[in-house]
């Protein structure tokens, strides 16, 4: 038997067989499409679609305040410590704790009746030896009208020894009277100094004695005060180095010790050093330094734990944000400028921070636009267009208040703004080492230096 073969004609294809063929062949076609044309059909931008916009800063040498903070603890000016000199009970406390008492002001009572009855007795026996030396004086005097006519020389003699022997005994009982009424006064304990007095362990009815090893209570005077901090001696040597050296300067001005409270308040009052230490700790290599403030107002007590930022000198440097940089693998100091219309990647020798920025020597020239903004995937020799920026004192990249069309030109021509953070007198920066003074003299250069600051975490712009 003969099969016979019938071929179905290709109009008779079913629709959803025609539209897979036709995916098929269109697919080789769709592969080779552009991936720019890919990216622009997500709506993303094309690869080498133009200069990159950066925001830049113009950077300059200035003389930077190099500064040290350390930890310190407030130490009262003057300190006593108020115990009786005489015995006796406790009759009154006058005083308020916590309250400004001038000197000679009375903080206790003691009684005084027993002291005040020896003080009479005293008083009776200084009248009968003047008594007793009026008598002797009568004598001797009376000794020598007679002296020749009934009455000889030794009989003189022994008048006159008793005349200086009243005189005697009544310098004694003079002495043992005042003793009397020192000790009465004393039942009365008075401040020595102008202060704070402390609250009292002791109260109405205790009973005291002289000279005993608990205090009544503690005056403090706080204004001024004292802030003792340490510093490592090797440091301070190190940048006693660098001065004689000529790295850095020397600040001689007044006001080189600044004070930060716990609350990260600035306390306005500025210090001054009165003097380091001249012994080295055998265990932890450091040193003393005192910083004297002023406290008016009380508003550093002693015991308090504050931060003290010492100007030890100066450098000549560029402030370069910390935002702006970054580290190589290699470990060095790296940032980008614009030049020429495109970025350049230099590297930095720094030798400290200032505040949010490095204390830059080289890698930088006067004028260089320093890229601070869009450095995400920024690459060396990427061609950029400028817009000139500025940080303010939190780090933050703002708008200079440039125009819409400016900074639009490459960067060589573009205007750029200051970088922010121009070093003021006042302003503090960080250095790894610290001076000590030439001898005789006390300078913030005995204080050392911490460790530079991490760069700033804020996010370009970019």
């Amino acid at each position: 038997m003969k099969i016979r073969q019938f071929r179905r004609p290709l109009s008779g294809l079913a629709p959803r067989r025609l539209a897979a063929a036709a995916l098929l062949a269109a697919l080789p076609g769709f592969l080779a499409l552009p991936t720019d044309a890919f990216a622009q059909s997500r709506g993303g931008p094309p690869r080498n679609s133009g200069p990159t916009e950066v925001g830049v800063s113009a950077v300059s040498r200035a003389d930077v305040p190099v500064t040290v903070e350390l930890p310190g603890r407030a130490i009262a000016y003057q300190l006593a410590a108020v115990r009786p000199k005489v015995g006796g009970e406790i009759t009154e406390i006058p005083y308020q704790a916590g309250s400004l008492v001038k000197a000679g002001t009375v903080l206790f009572r003691l009684e005084d009746e027993t002291l005040a009855v020896d003080l009479a007795a005293r008083e009776v026996d200084v009248t009968s030896a003047q008594a007793a030396l009026k008598g002797a004086q009568a004598t001797v005097d009376r000794y020598r009208k007679l002296s020749g006519s009934g009455v000889t020389r030794a009989d003189l003699e022994t008048a006159e020894v008793g005349l200086a022997a009243a005189e005697a005994q009544l310098g004694l009982a003079e002495l043992q009277r005042d003793l009397a009424q020192l000790a009465v006064r004393r039942t009365e304990i008075r401040s020595p100094i102008d202060g704070i007095a402390a609250i009292t362990p002791f109260s109405v009815g205790d009973t005291v004695s002289q000279g005993q090893a608990d205090a009544l209570t503690e005056v403090a005077q706080v204004d001024p005060i004292y802030v003792d901090v340490s510093e490592s001696r090797a440091r301070i040597l190190r940048n006693q180095r660098s001065i004689a050296e000529g790295n850095m300067q020397r600040f001689d001005s007044e006001g080189i010790a600044r004070m930060t409270l716990e609350t990260g308040e600035t306390y306005d009052q500025p210090g001054q050093i009165l003097a380091p230490g001249t012994v080295v700790s055998a265990t932890t290599g450091t040193i003393p330094i005192r910083v004297q403030f002023p406290n008016p107002d009380r508003q550093i007590l002693p015991g308090q734990f504050v931060r003290v930022t010492l100007t030890i000198g100066q450098i000549n440097a560029f402030l370069v944000p910390q935002r702006a940089t970054s580290r190589a693998a290699s470990g060095d100091l790296t940032a980008f400028v614009a030049r020429e219309g495109k970025a350049v990647e230099v590297r930095l020798t720094e030798v400290g921070t200032h505040q949010n920025a490095w204390m830059v020597t080289e890698g930088l020239e006067d004028g260089d636009a320093l890229i601070l903004d869009g450095l995400s995937n920024l690459r060396s020799g990427a061609e950029v267009t400028t817009v000139p920026v500025e940080i303010d004192e939190n780090g933050v990249v703002q708008d200079a208040g440039a125009g819409p069309d400016e900074g639009a030109g490459d960067g060589a021509d573009s205007p750029v703004a200051p970088t922010a953070g121009t070093p003021a007198p006042t302003a503090p920066a960080t250095t790894a080492a610290t001076a000590a003074p030439t001898p005789g003299s006390a300078t913030a250069a005995d204080a050392g230096a911490t460790a530079p600051t991490k760069p700033n975490a804020a996010t370009d712009g970019g």
